[in-house]
């Protein structure tokens, strides 16, 4: 008998090894796919970029070991509690970054925790959340609006019966056309006004909702 249980042990973390491995390369292909080919594909963002790969691999790794720790369900919601309230030193994670990091965290988790299930339903679990990815980024029939806070100097113009003076003039100082705007704070004391714009564009960053310039040498 202990012969046996001798010879099972390294039977046993060979098969785990391999589990591990198999688990690890079907995440990095997934995760990989997610952020190259749809996310970085329209933001060009390298630094999120990083961010997001280590942190999917990351949480993979953290998960797949501690998982014969009872570190189940409980462990996972807790990690999407701690990453949902995220905020950077210098500036807010936009909206579209925020979401690409849950969905990251969501697949990393699956493909650590989906032991139990077959080969063939853990990819196609990756292959739902890559197809509906995709579909939802190239949606053609919904155009996309961006919004961008300008410091508007011409208060007289903001009243309402001076919506459309306005407009025009918005739209060839920015030189693009643009849709609506709204005006939020004014400065009389400085002849300054805050007004949102939004246009059509193909997408929009985090630049265009800062009010204040970033400071030399960030």
């Amino acid at each position: 008998m202990e012969e046996l249980e001798l010879f099972d042990a390294p039977v046993a973390d060979a098969v785990s090894m391999v589990r591990l491995l198999l688990h690890f390369f079907i995440n990095l292909v997934f995760c990989g796919i997610i952020i190259h080919k749809l996310y970085y594909r329209k933001s060009k963002r390298r630094d999120y970029y990083f961010t997001f790969a280590l942190i999917s691999l990351s949480i993979f790794l953290m998960i797949f070991l501690l998982g014969s720790v009872k570190i189940k369900v409980g462990f996972a919601l807790g990690l999407f509690a701690i990453f949902g309230i995220i905020r950077y030193r210098t500036e807010q994670m936009p909206v579209r970054e925020m979401t690409y990091l849950f969905i990251l965290i969501a697949v990393s988790v699956i493909n650590a925790l989906a032991v139990t299930l077959s080969l063939g339903e853990l990819i196609l679990t990756n292959l739902l959340f890559v197809g509906s990815i995709w579909l939802f980024e190239d949606i053609p029939w919904i155009n996309h609006v961006s919004e961008k806070l300008v410091k508007y100097d011409r208060i007289d113009l903001i009243q309402p019966e001076h919506y459309g003076e306005m407009k025009a003039d918005l739209e060839k100082r920015l030189g693009f056309p643009i849709l609506r705007f709204e005006v939020g704070a004014v400065d009389f004391l400085k002849d300054i006004a805050m007004v949102k714009v939004f246009y059509e564009g193909e997408k929009s960053n985090s630049v265009n909702t800062m009010f204040n310039l970033p400071k030399p040498g960030k």
